[in-house]
């Protein structure tokens, strides 16, 4: 069932909205080698309690951690670790969500780590480019997959892969909530799109081919093929005027 959120909610989940960008932002500040990537957790953990929002992907299905944070070629859902020392020439994917009283807010950015390879420059840049494409569609009378046609459309275009395991949802009192919203198919098929819909719009993109696989931890997502990955997150309400995206990031 869809659920369609009034004024007032709406107002919620800006503020959610806007703790999740926040903390993302400062995240993506303190990004550089030699740092973990289970600092970058505790950090957010932190930052959480002095915001006075809830980690939402902390114990949700098991996860382990407040972020997922997600190097090279893994996808998403990897597992913070103090073990896991950023390099330069890496690229991390940040993927965060909290709640405000009872409503919630998601968004992921992939960025580097010192200087990386023009390939990882333009993925990241495609990537990103295909989320506000995207995003462009979500607007009153249109279709679900109108989204994913253009997200798809983008990233292939460039010579890059979508991955098909992992999907965009709607997002509200819950972290998943219906519809689903591929990062590909058919333009004009799926649920209509109304005003007081808010989305998650995720593409995940990969340099090589669109393959995943899962490691042995349950959770971690790496490309099949071993090539690049890159990830980028928004929420996002659709108004009668179009979309306004609830996590809209600090300029860095």
């Amino acid at each position: 069932m869809i659920i369609l959120k009034t004024d007032r909610e709406l107002e919620y989940m800006r503020k959610a909205g806007r703790a999740v960008a926040q903390i993302l932002h400062e995240m993506i500040q303190r990004v550089a080698p030699g740092v973990s990537t289970g600092e970058l957790d505790r950090f957010a953990e932190l930052r959480c309690k002095e915001l006075g929002v809830i980690p939402v992907f902390k114990g949700y299905q098991g996860f382990p951690a407040s972020v997922c944070i997600s190097v090279n070629d893994e996808v998403v859902h990897g597992i913070p670790s103090n073990k896991r020392i950023l390099k330069k020439g890496d690229i991390v994917g940040i993927d965060f969500g909290v709640s405000y009283e009872g409503w919630y807010g998601d968004s992921a950015r992939t960025v580097a780590v010192g200087q990386v390879s023009s390939e990882a420059e333009k993925l990241m840049k495609v990537t990103l480019e295909s989320l506000l494409k995207g995003i462009d569609q979500c607007r009153d009378g249109n279709r679900v997959f109108d989204i994913g046609h253009a997200v798809q459309n983008h990233a292939e275009a460039q010579g890059f892969s979508v991955v098909r395991e992992f999907v965009g949802h709607g997002i509200g009192r819950a972290l998943h909530e219906d519809p689903q919203v591929p990062n590909y198919g058919p333009k004009g098929k799926g649920p209509q799109l109304k005003a007081g819909m808010v989305l998650a719009i995720e593409p995940m993109i990969n340099a090589g081919k669109a393959g995943v696989r899962v490691l042995s931890d349950g959770w971690t997502a790496v490309t099949a093929d071993r090539s690049l990955s890159a990830h980028f997150e928004h929420t996002v309400a659709i108004l009668p005027t179009g979309p306004e995206i609830l996590t809209a990031w600090p300029a860095d």
